[in-house]
């Protein structure tokens, strides 16, 4: 198709066809028109711009009743010519401003969108979003002056109404995209990226007249029905967030002057439109906005789409970065967004949340030079306070948001942490919150039946064994107060996050005590000092500080042998898991703090008081302690490197003792934690750990065989060196295994069983 590239060329084309569509407005004119613009190139299309134009808006401004589909092509035309063309002429682009709006009223009632067809409505959004990008510079600033105040107003409150009211999504979508343009916050900024800072001034002055509407309309779409689309949802919050950000940022109202200017005399009633951005507005605006952010933020902070979750957190940057002084009353709700968020389940979200933290956290001060951990610590003040309530009232989700804002609170305040744990009401008030959620289901009756396959051999086929590390969830548990299964993590990286930038002195006594204190929280404060200590050197743990002063691995190994001390002692160690016979002979010395133990696990008053089966549920509560207490012991062989080594002659005969236990959720933790401490202290296998510590173990089988009524265990460890060693071993054990016989001898009656399960594995170890 020849193209004419002059305006001489392109005018002789154009002129019959835009006489004709002069005369009679019809849609076969108009395309027509259309058709023949294709053909003109753009140089010459801008020389006859207003020439091609007025027939257009000739057939626009015709008093009387039009067809729809008449306006529809003349406003889908308009758009075309404006996309490849620049409007340089304050009038024309006024003028055009005010016929495009006129087409979206309604005669009877102006105010309002009138009631067109959805194709209508959305050419002529299109046609304004065109218009709005087609001037520049001196020309474009020509629609932001106060004397063009009524029509912008007019403008802003057609697209608001059809934003909120419409119910086809990309009318919605256009029309938000258009105010953005409007109000000169649009994604592209190219047309409006020349405004020096007076000019910007004097737009925040003219959009302050429509911030109150702008911003209760948006916050309706924002908080709307969730099937209205997520897309809808972002634009709105940007929307939201950019105007509030241009007519509330700090430089500007740090000059406005304090007292109105005497309006020109010319101005009249316009000036009575315009709104002076004094001290006084910028105060009441602030509380009203505040309303409205924190309903938001709330909304926002759940909304099922990331990618409104992610927009939200752009709108406390954009927020915080140029509105923190004059919005000091919305910064609460905005660090709180944040940090909800820096948790989300959503990589991206935590990864840009993480980002915008970090540049918050570098400024250290916000809202009226308070210092930033100030505003924190009020919050996480008030919701360490509220915690243990949430806790109890809330539903699984609920309980994710709420240790979702804990995590995020730790995190931003780092080091700071500590103002919050020294005061030992609040510290309370946090552990009682973690005892309360943390509370194991032990009414699984599998639990106790679940037994070992034998002793051929370790009877757990490949795999069942649980392999954690820092990371690792250990054995799959059942909480009474949740099943989301991810909130058992986010517990985790809260106390780790406790451990990395908390005093491990002060949080571990505390938890200690609770552990000491009863039987109701020894389980919880043992998940909690595990966690605590994995977290001190900073493994598993995402931080957004630095810790001020590092544990030093000499405290920390001091702390794991208190732990462990305390973990190994025989009231917490040689728990009655089963009611077998041999299980109860081996269980002969039971002292009394273990009598009291299990008594009060029995009538603990979190337990149903009219207990069918108590028993059941006592060993369960037995056997979970056991395994968090192995647990515990591989978390903190990660946590000390190779430095284990040097705890190992405390850690190792208990846990192998418990890698023959005939209880299979006891044995296959054990393992765990045997493989744990492998992979912690550099041992190739189980084989070859057991194989460099076989001599002070061989030592220990062989002393606690003398004096079985206070160690009736020693056949296990001996049986599971034996099951995960290879015939190297043997040599060592040949003395012990003379022990174990006379044993046999002399307590054939209650723990023959037991020696005899050991032989039998000594004859399959004989026969590889």
């Amino acid at each position: 198709m020849a193209v004419f590239d002059t305006p001489q060329e392109a005018f002789g084309v154009l002129r019959p066809i835009c006489v004709q569509l002069t005369k009679v407005q019809t849609v076969e004119n108009v395309e027509r028109l259309q058709s023949q613009l294709r053909t003109v190139g753009d140089s010459a299309l801008q020389e006859l711009q207003e020439y091609v134009l007025f027939p257009l808006r000739f057939a626009l401004k015709t008093p009387g009743p039009k067809r729809e589909s008449v306006v529809q092509s003349v406003v889908q035309c308009i758009t075309s010519i404006l996309s490849t063309t620049c409007v340089k002429k304050p009038d024309l682009l006024q003028e055009l401003f005010s016929e495009l709006c006129v087409c979206l009223t309604s005669p009877s009632h102006p105010q309002q969108p009138a009631p067109q067809s959805e194709e209508l409505k959305l050419a002529v959004i299109e046609a304004l979003h065109a218009l709005m990008h087609s001037a520049y510079g001196d020309i474009i600033l020509t629609l932001y002056q106060p004397s063009t105040l009524p029509h912008l107003g007019f403008a802003v409150s057609l697209l608001l109404a059809l934003a909120e009211q419409e119910k086809a999504k990309q009318i919605k979508i256009s029309a938000l995209k258009c105010l953005q343009a409007l109000i000169l916050v649009c994604d592209c900024q190219e047309h409006h990226k020349f405004l020096n800072e007076d000019e910007m001034r004097q737009c925040g002055d003219l959009f302050a007249s429509f911030l109150p509407g702008i911003s209760l309309a948006l916050s309706r779409v924002i908080t709307g029905d969730l099937k209205q689309g997520h897309m809808i949802v972002v634009l709105a919050i940007r929307l939201f967030s950019r105007t509030v950000g241009l007519v509330m940022a700090d430089e500007q109202l740090a000059r406005i002057p304090r007292d109105r200017e005497k309006p020109a005399v010319e101005q009249g009633r316009i000036s009575q439109l315009l709104i002076h951005r004094g001290p006084d507005w910028a105060t009441s605006t602030a509380e009203k906005l505040s309303i409205l952010i924190k309903k938001i933020v709330e909304f926002v902070s759940v909304h099922p789409h990331w990618k409104v979750r992610t927009e939200l957190v752009e709108l406390v940057q954009q927020l915080m970065l140029k509105c923190s002084r004059s919005l000091v009353e919305s910064v609460g709700h905005l660090l709180k967004a944040l940090v909800g968020l820096v948790s989300d389940e959503n990589p991206k979200v935590q990864s840009q949340c993480k980002e915008v933290l970090k540049s918050i956290a570098e400024r250290r001060t916000v809202a009226e030079n308070r210092a930033l951990v100030d505003i924190l610590a009020d919050d996480l003040h008030s919701l360490a306070s509220a915690l243990p309530r949430l806790m109890n009232s809330q539903d699984d989700q609920g309980k994710l948001s709420t240790l979702s804002l804990l995590l995020g609170y730790l995190k931003l305040l780092g080091p700071k942490v500590n103002y919050i744990l020294n005061s030992a009401a609040h510290l309370q008030r946090l552990a009682k919150a973690l005892m309360q959620v943390l509370e194991l289901d032990v009414a699984d009756v599998k639990i106790v039946e679940e037994r070992r396959w034998g002793p051929e051999g370790v009877g757990e086929p490949p795999g069942s064994v649980p392999y954690r590390g820092p990371n690792g969830r250990g054995q799959r548990k059942s909480f009474r107060f949740f099943t989301d299964e991810r909130i058992f993590p986010l517990l985790q990286q809260v106390c780790r996050v406790l451990g990395y930038h908390g005093n491990l002195y002060l949080l571990v006594d505390h938890f200690m005590g609770l552990y000491g204190e009863s039987v109701m929280y020894r389980k919880q404060a043992a998940m909690v000092v595990n966690e605590l200590i994995i977290g001190a050197p900073g493994l598993g743990v995402d931080v957004l500080h630095e810790q001020e002063t590092a544990v030093t691995m000499e405290d920390l190994k001091g702390i794991v042998m208190s732990v462990l001390e305390e973990y190994t002692d025989q009231a917490n160690w040689y728990l009655v898991t089963s009611l077998e016979a041999e299980d109860t002979s081996a269980d002969f010395a039971l002292t009394p703090s273990r009598l009291h133990a299990i008594s009060a696990s029995v009538h603990s008053p979190l337990l149903p008081t009219a207990d069918p089966n108590p028993t059941v549920r006592s060993m369960n509560s037995n056997i979970w302690q056991i395994c968090i207490q192995l647990e515990g012991l591989g978390g903190f062989a990660y946590a000390l490197g190779q430095e284990f080594h040097l705890v190992l002659v405390m850690a190792l005969y208990p846990v192998l003792e418990k890698a023959g236990d005939s209880t299979l959720l006891v044995s296959q933790t054990a393992m765990g934690t045997i493989l744990d401490i492998c992979q912690a202290c550099g041992y190739e296998s189980v084989q070859h750990l057991i194989n460099q510590n076989a001599d002070y173990l061989v030592n220990g089988i062989s002393l606690n065989l003398r004096r079985l009524s206070h160690q009736p265990h020693a056949s296990r460890v001996l049986e599971a060196m034996l099951r995960h060693s290879d015939a190297s071993l043997l040599p060592l054990v040949e003395d012990v295994i003379q022990d174990v016989l006379a044993a046999l001898d002399q307590f054939h009656d209650d723990q023959a069983s037991s020696f005899l399960q050991v032989l039998h594995t000594l004859l399959l170890a004989l026969g590889t």
